[in-house]
C-alpha cells in the first residue's frame, strides 16, 4: 500500500558536492501542478507572512565499536536516549574519581548478549559500558564508565550514527566527512542519532535569502531515534507502534507560531521530525501549540487533521515507512506515490543525502 520500486543507485551514498546544491521537487497540493526545482529557490514559494520552523537536535558520535572485556569478540554500540533525565553527555556523574551515566543502546555481536557482560572501547580501553538490564525492543540498558567525559572521548573514537542504506568502509575521509555533512549548520541541543535530513539542505546563503523576503525563523528540538528508519510490518498499520522520541517547545516558538497565525501567514515545517514535534503538542492542547517538553510516539498517517502544518519541506522516504506515511497524510497517498515515481523517472536522489520535496 506504501511501497515503490527504487532503483539501488538513486539511494544516496555521499551528500551533494556543495551543500544546498540539491533539486526540489515542489508539489502544489490544490492544483497536482509538480514543479522541477532547486533547494536555493525556496523563498520563491514564502512571503513575509510566513514562519519556517526547523528542528535544532545535533546528532552526536553515537556508534561504538569495541570488544569485549572478556574475549576478543567484536561489539558494536548504538546510544539510543539517555536513560533518566540526569543522563546527559554534557553532565556526566562524577563516580569513584572518573564520570558514570546510563544509556538505552542497541547492541550488536556475534555471540548472545546477557546481563552483566562488559564491552570496552577506545585504544586503551578508555570507555566501558555493563549490560544492565534488558529493555523492551530488544534494547539494553548500558552503564557507562569512563575517565573522562564521556563527550570527549565520543568525539576522539565514536563514529556518526548514519542510517543503514548509507554504506561506509570505516575510513577517516568518509567519518570526518559524515561529521560535517551530517548535521545541519544550525544543530545546537546534542541528542539525536539520525540527523534531521531537510535541514540539510539549509546553507547561510539559504538564511539570508529567507531574510531578506521577511520570512520568519523559529526552532524546535526533537531528538531522532533509530526508529525513524524502522519499516511498519504490521498487517493492519493500526497496531504498529512509534518509538518515543524527546522534544522541546521554546516559548519564543510558541508565539512566533501564534503571531504568524494572526496575520494570516503559513507555517513551513522542515521535516518530518517538526511535524511530529509540533503536531504533537497541538493534540494535547487543543490545536494550540505551547511552549514545553515531553516525549512522543504520535502516529502520523492517513486520514489525519494537521492542527499546525501548512507546508513542509521533506526529503524522499523509505517504502514502508512511516514517514511516507506522514507525507501521505498531508498530500494524499496516490498523489505521493505518484510524485515519487516521477522522481524516479526523472532520477532524483533518495533519502537522507538525497534531494527533497517541498509539499506547498
Amino acid at each position: 500500500m506504501y511501497s515503490y520500486p527504487l532503483p539501488r543507485e538513486l539511494i544516496a551514498q555521499h551528500p551533494s558536492e556543495k551543500r544546498g546544491d540539491d533539486r526540489m521537487m515542489v508539489l502544489h497540493r490544490k492544483t497536482c501542478v509538480l514543479e522541477h526545482k532547486r533547494v536555493c529557490d525556496l523563498p520563491d514559494y514564502l512571503t513575509d507572512r510566513d514562519l519556517v520552523v526547523v528542528n535544532d537536535s545535533k546528532v552526536f558520535p553515537a556508534r561504538l565499536v569495541g570488544r569485549w572485556a572478556d574475549s576478543p569478540g567484536a561489539v558494536e554500540l548504538l546510544m539510543v536516549s539517555p536513560a533518566t533525565d540526569a543522563d546527559s553527555l554534557d553532565a556526566a556523574r562524577k563516580s569513584g574519581g572518573g564520570y558514570a551515566l546510563s544509556w538505552s543502546c542497541m547492541v550488536g555481536s556475534g555471540r548472545p548478549s546477557r546481563e552483566g557482560q562488559t564491552a570496552v572501547f577506545g585504544p586503551e580501553g578508555e570507555l566501558s559500558a555493563t549490560l544492565a538490564e534488558k529493555l523492551d525492543g530488544g534494547m539494553w540498558r548500558c552503564d557507562f564508565r569512563s575517565r573522562e567525559p564521556l563527550a570527549a572521548l565520543l568525539d576522539r573514537f565514536g563514529r556518526t550514527p548514519v542510517p543503514p542504506y548509507i554504506h561506509r568502509d570505516g575510513t577517516d575521509e568518509e567519518e570526518r566527512r559524515d561529521r560535517l555533512r551530517y548535521q545541519t549548520i544550525y544543530a545546537r541541543e546534542t541528542g539525536s542519532v539520525a540527523a534531521p535530513t531537510a535541514g540539510l539542505h539549509f546553507t547561510q546563503e539559504l538564511f539570508d535569502a529567507l531574510d531578506a523576503k521577511g520570512v520568519r525563523r523559529a526552532a524546535v528540538t526533537l531528538h531522532v531515534g533509530p526508529g525513524t528508519f524502522r519499516p511498519v510490518k504490521a498487517e493492519d498499520i493500526e497496531d504498529h507502534r512509534m518509538d518515543f522520541e524527546r522534544f522541546s517547545v521554546p516559548p519564543e516558538t510558541a508565539d512566533a507560531i501564534a503571531e504568524t497565525r494572526a496575520r494570516g501567514g503559513r507555517v513551513l515545517c522542515v521535516g518530518s521530525t517538526t511535524v511530529r514535534t509540533l503536531e504533537s503538542v497541538a493534540a494535547a492542547n487543543g490545536g494550540k501549540v505551547v511552549a514545553g517538553s515531553g516525549a512522543s510516539d504520535i502516529f502520523i498517517r492517513p486520514p489525519f487533521d494537521f492542527a499546525v502544518t501548512d507546508m513542509m519541506l521533506t526529503n524522499f522516504h523509505l517504502p514502508q515507512s512511516t514517514l511516507l506515511m506522514m507525507v501521505s497524510a498531508l498530500a494524499g497517498r496516490e498523489r505521493i506515490l505518484s510524485a515519487y515515481a516521477l522522481a524516479v523517472r526523472a532520477g532524483y536522489r533518495f533519502f537522507s543525502y538525497g534531494d527533497c520535496m517541498l509539499i506547498d
